[in-house]
């Protein structure tokens, strides 16, 4: 047909894989066109004797270059054995042949070895660590309990959960993602305990994965949610090695993502994002009060200011005669509707939040004064706003970062503009049609295929013992039940 869309030269260089690397040999002149334009490769020959001649070729600034000096150019000029690992007695040494693991292998760090008189090729791990101290958190902090925090190195944030679950059972498995990135991806369970069918879940989404850039591991929870139109977070990001190892214990799995600070935890809840490793180092009564108080804010943040809006639009005759003459004289000088009005101070708060998250730590704190008393006061005082209003957004924006995780603060706003609208259409009649079309959405959800609502919906009363409430410890002597895992209870011996 005439019409038919005919594939362009750039259509097929576009599908064309990139820096793509045949399964062929290894050779010198392979890796010399590979690595053509890079001025931090070096590649030095040396003459052992008349009838050994080695060829070492590395990127400089991937590799650590007083372990070189120490474990190869020193041996390699002062001895003359027979063998390479004889000269290479502390390094991982393996043996390459095929050009694309040379490539790898080389792009990891590595040096690659030639025996010219063997004709073999060698890969020798000296990479380069580039990592910073543990540090505190800074995204999840608490006042009381373990204080360390991941960092961007993988191996690393391994070692901080093996310290803490020094078991055998606790299993790595290693993936790798990104077409240009080559990311590294570690998938951890403890065998025995976790649901097997959980971990054949999480393998076959990490293996669907197919992108060029990953530079977060929030990249890879995009690729890997059930709901991807969903504004809540389907797994929990976190830079606390407790919190991993809590989530392994009870029967979930993590994902640790090379060079970024935070892990992956699935399957979660919707009831999880509201915890916080607080709850557990607390009483147990002040444990549940806190937890409370976040469920409280949570349903404040995202009601008071419709509230505020379908009253005054619709519902008016609620309030009492002595409210209705203190509301009618600060909005006595409004040119906004209700809405408006709301509308905008909302979007003027997110405003003040997303630049004091941009600037540096001392003018953000600057900004914040700023923005809080004298924009609010200047709002009140040029008409734009009533006081009542500035009242409300206030306590509704501080009630939304009572929820500890991140990614469930920004859904709050989005939710908080969505009831916002329904109230102003429907009044209170539209925030009952939201809260049902929440729940709805909540119940229908799913996380690495578990239910997102449990342990709600489906009910498992035994799991409510960490849910509103934080039960003591001796009392939740199972495991969450909708996880399924392969050992029920905490206890070594059923008590």
């Amino acid at each position: 047909m005439f019409w038919r869309k005919v594939k362009s030269r750039s259509d097929h260089e576009q599908h064309k894989p990139y820096n793509e690397v045949q399964n062929k040999a290894v050779t010198l002149d392979a890796l010399k066109k590979l690595v053509a334009n890079m001025d931090d490769v070096e590649i030095i020959e040396h003459q052992i004797n008349p009838k050994k001649r080695v060829t070492l070729l590395y990127i400089r600034t991937l590799i650590n270059q007083e372990r070189l000096n120490e474990a190869i150019i020193e041996p390699l000029i002062h001895h003359s054995p027979a063998s390479i690992n004889e000269w290479i007695s502390v390094c991982k040494v393996s043996e390459v042949s095929v050009l694309d693991e040379a490539q790898k292998q080389l792009m990891g760090g590595s040096i690659l070895l030639h025996d010219c008189s063997e004709d073999q090729w060698f890969a020798i791990k000296l990479e380069n660590p580039l990592s910073r101290s543990i540090e505190s958190s800074e995204i999840e902090t608490i006042l009381y309990g373990p204080k360390d925090s991941f960092s961007e190195q993988i191996e690393q944030n391994i070692t901080l959960i093996r310290r803490r679950l020094p078991l055998t059972s606790l299993k790595t498995e290693m993936f790798t993602v990104g077409s240009l990135t080559k990311t590294p991806i570690i998938l951890m369970y403890i065998e025995g305990l976790t649901n097997p069918e959980l971990v054949s879940i999480a393998k076959d989404k990490i293996h669907t994965i197919d992108y060029d850039i990953f530079l977060d591991s929030s990249q890879v929870a995009a690729f890997m949610e059930d709901n991807v139109h969903s504004i809540f977070p389907q797994f929990q990001q976190t830079d606390r090695p407790d919190l991993c190892v809590y989530a392994l214990g009870a029967g979930k799995l993590t994902i640790l993502v090379g060079n970024t600070p935070f892990v992956l935890i699935a399957p979660i809840t919707f009831f999880d994002l509201f915890i916080s490793p607080d709850d557990y180092i607390h009483r147990w009564l002040v444990g549940s009060f806190l937890r409370w108080i976040r469920y409280i804010s949570f349903v404040l943040s995202i009601t008071m200011i419709p509230l505020y809006v379908s009253i005054n639009t619709h519902h008016y005759q609620m309030f009492p005669l002595q409210v209705l003459f203190v509301l009618l004289e600060s909005r006595s000088k409004m040119p906004f509707t209700p809405f408006w009005e709301a509308f905008l101070m909302l979007i003027i708060i997110e405003i003040i939040i997303e630049a004091s998250l941009r600037m540096p730590t001392k003018t953000g704190q600057t900004l914040g004064v700023i923005g809080g008393i004298v924009i609010g006061q200047a709002s009140v005082d040029a008409g734009f706003a009533s006081k009542v209003l500035i009242v409300t957004v206030g306590i509704s924006t501080i009630a939304s970062f009572l929820v500890p995780n991140y990614f469930m603060v920004k859904a709050n706003r989005l939710l908080l503009f969505g009831f916002l609208f329904l109230s102003s259409v429907l009044g209170i009649f539209g925030m009952v049609l939201g809260t049902i079309g929440l729940l709805a959405h909540l119940n229908g959800m799913t996380s690495l295929k578990q239910p997102y609502f449990a342990p709600v919906a489906p009910l498992h009363i035994n799991d409510w013992k960490d849910l509103f409430i934080r039960a003591p410890l001796r009392w939740i002597k199972t495991r969450p039940e909708y996880l399924h895992p392969q050992q029920k209870w905490r206890y070594s011996r059923r008590r």
